[in-house]
């Protein structure tokens, strides 16, 4: 348990409206550390970002293999951005978290959710420089060797969001 503010030990960690946020360090794929052991920086949640932004700070992480870093930043501009490119933001967070759970050792969420995400994705057009059809095609082959039970490198998988080598 943590200490709280007042130095006594509360059974959750609780945000300043009473909300339950776990105050535990992380790992760069997000797992939850022993308090007091270094983490990851934490991505600041509810972080309104254009599209553009978005999309570089996700590569960033990605290419430094934090896709469940990445996810959040998907996810903040799922739930900020207009309602019509929900679906599109949505699907993204879902490949990132697949890739997580692939990198964690969990195939079967690991490929669950990377085949979710390119269900979503399939079909849409290239948005804001995406190769959205590359990045279905890079879900789908990782998702197959995953399943086959080979070892997911997240920095090393990692998707080009956007330029001529999407998905690769």
């Amino acid at each position: 348990m943590a200490p709280g503010e007042d130095g006594s030990v509360n059974a959750r960690d609780r945000d300043g409206e009473g909300r339950a946020r776990s105050a535990r360090p992380r790992d760069g794929l997000g797992r939850p550390l022993p308090y007091g052991a270094p983490g990851v920086e934490r991505q600041p949640e509810g972080v309104v970002r254009s599209p553009a932004e978005t999309v570089r700070e996700a590569q960033r992480l990605l290419d430094a293999g934090m896709p469940f870093h990445a996810h959040e930043v998907f996810e903040d501009a799922w739930k900020s951005g207009p309602e019509a490119e929900a679906p599109l933001w949505r699907g993204l967070a879902q490949l990132a978290v697949g890739l997580t759970h692939a990198a964690r050792g969990n195939t079967v969420g690991g490929a669950r959710l990377l085949r979710r995400g390119a269900g979503v994705l399939a079909g849409m057009d290239e948005a804001y420089g995406m190769d959205l059809a590359g990045l279905v095609g890079w879900a789908l082959e990782l998702a197959g060797r995953v399943e086959a039970g080979g070892p997911v490198d997240p920095a090393g998988e990692a998707p080009r969001l956007t330029g001529p080598a999407a998905g690769s």
